[in-house]
């Protein structure tokens, strides 16, 4: 599980853009969903776009795995941080995610449990 939260989190750290869609076809389905708050996407780009909208509303943040990190079937649950390298998390999220047969995703599902005021 471990493995599949820091590919994950690499993801949405990738800055290349090639790289990052590269990183987003190796983790995602080709017809692979995120939903959160702000974002309710399906595709490898749409998945990117979101990934670099993200980057783009906190630049030099960087994505960190949370403390929490739990699986069964072809479900798994974390949490995750974003910050300064090394500092306090300015967001907090859980996210929820449903793995196809590969060992892909298939959907995330997203909540923010911290946000920037």
């Amino acid at each position: 599980m471990s493995t599949l939260i820091d590919r994950y989190v690499a993801c949405w750290n990738e800055t290349d853009p090639e790289a990052r869609a590269k990183a987003v076809a190796e983790l995602w389905t080709e017809d692979g969903t995120y939903t959160d708050p702000l974002a309710d996407v399906s595709g490898h780009a749409g998945i990117a776009r979101v990934i670099e909208a993200a980057q783009g509303m906190f630049p030099g943040l960087v994505f960190t795995p949370g403390d929490l990190y739990d699986s069964h079937h072809h479900i798994a649950r974390f949490t995750w941080h974003l910050g300064p390298e090394g500092g306090e998390p300015v967001a907090v999220g859980f996210d929820v995610v449903e793995l196809a047969e590969d060992g892909r995703i298939r959907k995330v599902l997203g909540f923010l449990d911290k946000v920037p005021s």
